[in-house]
């Protein structure tokens, strides 16, 4: 009989994680397992049949009562084998006890529905080069650098339901990743991450008071890029950031819904104009 075996995974073991998910065309950065291990070093569990890695999951713990699903991979050969269920059951069980989020793909939400997930919106994919429309004047885009990471941790927790000080270090710091402030009068009133992924660069998060500020932030990030096609998750109840892209000739490439097991958490959905990931939140 086959020994199937679900063991936390290390920094280097994540790089499976990573060529699995774009395997899967969900288009990962490059340097992703960097912060995503950093968020919860216990959190990607790695499963393996006969020592042969075949399933992957992440049950990311955020504060006290958070948690976030993502990876959820099971390789072709052991599909419909058990195999993915029981990586399933001991990510959710990591997470007993907390509202639990995920990012669930079209195919799966019904399966995600039986486990007690509810939809809160859905994240649209609108990728392409933007067109270069030019904000009004006033706002001041910046280096994230230059703003005390105090200061950008706070502004963070408004857009995400707990801190994650350890990860967002990281996502802003390294090697190729660019991430932008906006300044208006003085206060922080946006920020951005543009980072490579498989596939040209992903935006996120991407934080903006209002949609010339995006707009403002979305042109530096992009610009960083030299005309490398980037992609944004928007979520889609948030009808400006909708019409931004719109307006900016980027199409809709992919969708999934944003998921969770107890309440919406209480975070300004009308300032996400790009979530920062979809395997962490």
């Amino acid at each position: 009989m086959a020994a199937y075996e679900i063991t936390t995974a290390g920094v280097r073991e994540m790089a499976k994680f990573l060529e699995w998910a774009d395997d899967e065309q969900w288009n990962p950065g490059k340097l992703d397992h960097l912060p995503f291990h950093a968020a919860d070093p216990h959190g990607f569990l790695l499963g393996r049949l006969d020592e042969e890695p075949v399933t992957s999951v992440s049950a990311v713990r955020y504060g006290a009562d958070f948690g976030f699903i993502g990876f959820y991979i099971a390789r072709p050969p052991v599909r419909g084998k058990g195999y993915g269920i029981q990586a399933w059951r001991a990510a959710m069980d990591r997470l007993d006890g907390r509202n639990v989020g995920l990012d669930g793909v079209v195919e799966q939400q019904d399966n995600y529905r039986r486990s007690g997930f509810r939809t809160a919106w859905n994240h649209v994919r609108y990728a392409g080069v933007p067109d270069g429309e030019k904000p009004p004047a006033g706002i001041t885009v910046a280096d994230a650098g230059s703003v005390p990471f105090g200061r950008l941790a706070s502004y963070d927790r408004r857009f995400f339901p707990a801190r994650r000080d350890a990860f967002l270090s990281l996502w802003v710091g390294l090697p190729g990743h660019t991430a932008l402030v906006a300044l208006q009068d003085g206060e922080l009133r946006g920020f951005g991450v543009v980072r490579p992924a498989g596939s040209g660069a992903r935006v996120g998060p991407l934080y903006a008071a209002s949609e010339d500020i995006a707009l403002a932030l979305l042109n530096g990030l992009s610009a960083s890029q030299q005309g490398t096609p980037v992609a944004l998750d928007v979520p889609d109840v948030n009808v400006t950031a909708i019409r931004l892209m719109e307006r900016l000739g980027l199409e809709p490439t992919f969708e999934c819904a944003r998921m969770y097991t107890g309440g919406v958490p209480d975070v300004d959905v009308a300032g996400i104009y790009a979530v920062t990931t979809i395997e962490l939140g």
